[in-house]
């Protein structure tokens, strides 16, 4: 921005909107995480890798591709592997196609563990998000996340499914 330049101040309207975000942002990620800890005994982010695995048809990816799915930085990823490889809900080893690359697979007890987490989980999204919601703030809401997230990563496509 040019300093001589006066910055774009939010109006009222739209200051109201961004503190409403920023405090959904804020809270939802810990309503969930509680949800989570409190039913299953795993974090969100613990969650959010199994069932990651379990939606791809092998159970597997390379650490580097879910830390992007996941949205989690590799290092963190790599911790939580850890956690969840001595509990036998993950395990990893070198890509055979690629040997500087490392997999994570999802074990059986993994992917039971993630089947029993998301009757809870699905039901704690859908009491905190869409049952407050209309089907036409719904479309509203999922129009709204696209264009944000469009304007934080213009290169992103999942969101143009």
């Amino acid at each position: 921005m040019d300093v001589s330049q006066e910055p774009r101040w939010l109006d009222a309207e739209e200051g109201a909107a961004w503190l409403a975000l920023a405090g959904t942002l804020i809270r939802l990620p810990s309503a969930l995480d509680e949800q989570l800890r409190r039913d299953a005994g795993i974090s969100h982010f613990e969650y959010q890798v199994l069932a990651k695995l379990s939606q791809v048809s092998d159970r597997t990816l390379r650490m580097s591709v879910l830390a992007v799915q996941t949205e989690g930085s590799l290092p963190r990823l790599s911790q939580v592997v850890a956690r969840l490889e001595q509990r036998g809900w993950v395990r990893r080893t070198p890509d055979p196609t690629d040997g500087r690359y490392t997999l994570a697979i999802l074990t059986d007890e993994g992917g039971a563990k993630v089947a029993e987490a998301a009757p809870g989980h699905v039901e704690e999204v859908r009491r905190l998000v869409f049952d407050p919601l209309t089907k036409a703030q719904t479309r509203q809401l999922r129009e709204i996340s696209r264009r944000i997230m469009h304007a934080i990563d213009p290169d992103e496509r999942s969101l143009d499914d």
